[in-house]
């Protein structure tokens, strides 16, 4: 399993066609056969700060989105879209990428 956390800063005059892009790619992501997930969150700080949380099912599959036609033209688009140079936080596990939070559970 791979789990990708992207954290992106937008420019501010960019955010609508950040906002029609990213759910664009969104709905192409997920459509991807190796894909588990994906999905994006805007900071609760910033309003031009998004978190993208990716997962597929392994590196194969990883590697395999990559290559696609909609993340070649999405990381093409990117430069124009970002004030600064995305974080990223890659993980390869074994096993699931998501597990149940032991502290809490609905009453």
């Amino acid at each position: 399993m791979i789990l990708i956390v992207l954290k992106t800063k937008i420019r501010p005059e960019k955010r609508d066609d950040w906002l029609a892009g990213i759910k664009e790619y969104t709905a192409a992501v997920r459509q991807e056969p190796g894909n588990v997930s994906f999905d994006y969150f805007e900071s609760a700080d910033d309003p031009n700060e998004f978190a993208v949380i990716e997962v597929f099912a392994d590196g194969d599959a990883g590697a395999a989105h990559v290559a696609t036609e909609h993340a070649t033209k999405f990381f093409a688009w990117m430069p124009a879209i970002i004030s600064a140079k995305p974080l990223i936080n890659y993980q390869d596990l074994d096993g699931e990428a998501w597990s149940e939070m032991a502290e809490v559970s609905p009453e």
